[in-house]
């Protein structure tokens, strides 16, 4: 029974988010919301609590086993609620197999490299959920809107973007991407929330207004980003992040029902326990 249910649900949701590969993401025609997947919040937020402790028990098999990885990318724009998703879906995990890794601003060791060093240097090992707040795709994103780098080198990123995914696939890591979509309204909410409330001053950053401003361009950006790296074995998906209990359990399901489709198991020891005796 529940693996039909999840089945439907899942495939719900991805009719709703996916962008299938090949196609147009048409992201400004995109919905902020998910009132068509999930619109009681208390039975999507219990939901969410369920999938979370499933995740962890697979996420314990998942490192017993030490053959496959799970890389979950958030991407988003200044508050679409990355940490809260990390807080919501991961928050049962065990410390050891969860490492959850931000990208800011890079190090100028890091500018030393080339643009895709620094992701994957912080891949996950085997046994491992690896999850990225903000990824090697602000290489095609604040680097294209700020011309931070030329035309013609952000151009070339996109493959190799694709290459770089298809390699973490072919070696057992699978990744799943999530841009968190916020409506430029539900932003201006939240920015005026970190002025408003004392105890969300520290998340603050004069700079998101001066993004903010760029909206139109980020969207731009973030669509090609969508359509040129939607691909099979790393596809895109566009959560509408309006309503972050919506967000949540809309990852929180489809992180759940990747991990079943790997289906980790436990290793059997060469040994048997009536082999041993504990004084």
């Amino acid at each position: 029974m529940y693996a039909r249910r999840m089945v439907k649900l899942t495939k719900q949701i991805d009719d709703s988010v996916l962008v299938t590969p090949g196609a147009k993401s048409n992201l400004r025609k995109r919905a902020t919301n998910a009132d068509d997947i999930f619109d009681d919040r208390e039975a999507a937020e219990e939901a969410t609590k369920e999938n979370a402790k499933a995740i962890d028990a697979l996420q314990d098999a998942l490192w017993a086993e030490r053959k496959r990885a799970l890389l979950v990318i958030l991407q988003g724009i200044d508050t679409s609620g990355k940490d809260g998703t990390v807080r919501a879906v991961f928050n049962r995990c065990g410390p050891l197999g969860v490492q959850v890794t931000p990208f800011g601003k890079p190090s100028d060791e890091e500018l030393a490299h080339d643009f895709l060093w620094r992701i994957h240097m912080a891949t996950p090992k085997k046994g491992v959920i690896g999850v990225f707040n903000r990824s090697q795709y602000e290489d095609v994103l604040v680097v294209k809107v700020r011309n931070l780098a030329p035309a013609a080198v952000v151009e070339q990123r996109y493959e190799q973007i694709n290459a770089f995914e298809a390699h973490l696939n072919d070696t057992g890591t699978t990744v799943l991407k999530f841009m968190l979509n916020i409506s430029r309204d539900e932003q201006r909410e939240r920015l005026q929330a970190r002025l408003d409330d004392a105890e969300k001053n520290w998340k603050f950053n004069a700079a998101d207004l001066e993004d903010r401003k760029l909206w139109d361009d980020y969207q731009k950006a973030y669509e090609v980003a969508l359509d040129r790296c939607s691909t099979a074995h790393a596809p895109w998906r566009v959560v509408p992040a309006d309503r972050k209990w919506q967000r949540n359990a809309i990852i929180a399901a489809t992180v759940r029902k990747a991990l079943e489709d790997l289906a980790p198991q436990y290793p059997k020891p060469d040994w048997k326990p009536g082999d041993f005796k504990i004084e």
